[in-house]
C-alpha cells in the first residue's frame, strides 16, 4: 500500500460535496482518483470543486477518473484501495457489497440499507472479506455528542429515565420533485428514514437496545409514498422511555434538531443547525461548570444540516484501514439505526407495538399490495 490510500466516490449528489471536503481535508493521507455517476456533469462537477480544494491547500492534485458505471470503476486499475457511497439509499446494499467483494473498504452513507436483511448481508460481506465497514453517522463526531457519551459512560446520568430526538425540517414539494426516487418506498423512505435518522442513531446509541416500539405516522402534506410526518414511542431494554418526532412539513423551514437525554442526577440537551451545540448541560455531580462546557464544546452553526462530521470520520476510516483496527462506527451500529426505522414502519404497518428485533422488515414492505 502506497503512503496515501485511494479513494473513490461513487453518487455525486446532494451530500457529496462533504465528502469531497473530507478527502481535501485528510489530503496527507488519502486522495480522491475516480468519481462516478450516473449523470457524468455531477461526476465532472465535483471533481473540479475537489482540484480547486487542493489547489486552495497547495496540495497536489492527482489525476482522477470519471465513470457511469460503478461496476467499471470497480473493475478499473486506479488501484483503489476505499469506496464511499453516497447514491440513493435504494442502492446502497448492492453497491457495498459488490465493492467489497471487489477488494475494497467502504464508508456508506445513512441509512447503511433499507431492509434488516440488506443491512445484515452488508456486515456479513465485510467479515468474510476481511474488509471494513462504516456508516456516515456522523455527527457521533460532533464534540457535543463526544461530550455527552462520555458523560453517560462515566455513569453522570445515574439512571436513564427517557430521552428525546426531535427533528422538525421543512422539504417542500420542490425537494421531493427533484428526484422520483425521493420519498419512495423502494429507494428512500420517509422522514424518519432520510432525515430523521442521524437523530434516532444518537438516541439508540445514548439510550441502549429497545426493547419495543409503538408508532403512528402519515403522509401528510408531502407528493409522496412514505411518512413526511411520523412519531414513536420507545421503551429500551434498560426499562427507560423514548420518543421520536420527525417531520418534513414544518413552515415555513427548518426549526430544529434537538437530542435530549434526561436522567436520575443529569440533564441534557443538544440543539443547533447540526447538533452542534450545547444546551442544557446540568449535573448533580457538579464537577464542571455549565457555561464553560459551553464554550468549550460548542461550535458555530454550520453551512448546511450536514455539518463537519465527515473530516472526523474519515480521519477515524483512514486510521483504521491504515492500521488495521476497527472504524469507530461499526456496522453493526447503522443496522440498529435503520432497524429503530424499520420498527417504527412495522407498527405503523401492523397498528400495534413491535418487538426487538424486528425480524426480517424493508421499506418495500410498506408497499399496500393490490
Amino acid at each position: 500500500m502506497s503512503d496515501k490510500l485511494r479513494f473513490a466516490l461513487i453518487g455525486c449528489g446532494r451530500v457529496a460535496p462533504k465528502h469531497i471536503e473530507a478527502l481535501a481535508n485528510n489530503i496527507e493521507k488519502a486522495e480522491l482518483v475516480a468519481l462516478c455517476d450516473l449523470e457524468e456533469s455531477k461526476a465532472l462537477s465535483l471533481k473540479e470543486k475537489y482540484e480547486s480544494l487542493l489547489q486552495t491547500k497547495g496540495a497536489h492534485v492527482p489525476q482522477i477518473r470519471v465513470y457511469t458505471d460503478y461496476r467499471e470503476l470497480l473493475s478499473g486499475n486506479e488501484g483503489i484501495n476505499v469506496v464511499s457511497i453516497a447514491t440513493y439509499s435504494g442502492t446502497h446494499a448492492r453497491i457495498a457489497c459488490d465493492a467489497m467483494q471487489a477488494s475494497k473498504h467502504v464508508i456508506v452513507e445513512k441509512p447503511m440499507a433499507l431492509s434488516t436483511m440488506d443491512a445484515q448481508m452488508m456486515i456479513d460481506v465485510a467479515k468474510n472479506t476481511g474488509k471494513k465497514l462504516t456508516v456516515c453517522h456522523q455527527n457521533r463526531f460532533n464534540p457535543p455528542v463526544k461530550k455527552l457519551r462520555e458523560a453517560l459512560e462515566q455513569g453522570r446520568f445515574g439512571k436513564l429515565v427517557h430521552g428525546v430526538a426531535v427533528i422538525r425540517w421543512n422539504r417542500n414539494d420542490e425537494y421531493y420533485k427533484q428526484a422520483n426516487w425521493r420519498g419512495t418506498w423502494q429507494q428512500d423512505g420517509g422522514v424518519l428514514m432520510n432525515q430523521g435518522i442521524h437523530d434516532i442513531d444518537l438516541l439508540q446509541w445514548m439510550m441502549g437496545p429497545v426493547d419495543h416500539i409503538y408508532a403512528e405516522a402519515d403522509t401528510f402534506l408531502r407528493p409522496i409514498e412514505a411518512e413526511d410526518m411520523g412519531a414513536a414511542l420507545l421503551r429500551f431494554k434498560n426499562g427507560a422511555i423514548g420518543i421520536i418526532e420527525g417531520s418534513a412539513c414544518i413552515y415555513p423551514k427548518n426549526l430544529e434538531e434537538t437530542l435530549s437525554i434526561f436522567g436520575e442526577k443529569g440533564t441534557v440537551r443538544i440543539g443547533g443547525v447540526a447538533l452542534n451545540k450545547i444546551l442544557d448541560w446540568k449535573f448533580a455531580d457538579g464537577l464542571d461548570d455549565e457555561e464553560q462546557v459551553k464554550q468549550l464544546v460548542n461550535y458555530e452553526d454550520p453551512e448546511s444540516v450536514y455539518g463537519h462530521g465527515h473530516t472526523p470520520l474519515y480521519a477515524d476510516f483512514i486510521d483504521a484501514v491504515l492500521t488495521n483496527r476497527d472504524p469507530y462506527i461499526l456496522p453493526e451500529e447503522g443496522k440498529k439505526a435503520v432497524e429503530v426505522v424499520l420498527g417504527i414502519y412495522k407498527s405503523r404497518k401492523l397498528g400495534t407495538a413491535v418487538g426487538f428485533p424486528i425480524g426480517d422488515f424493508s421499506t418495500v414492505d410498506m408497499v399496500e399490495k393490490r
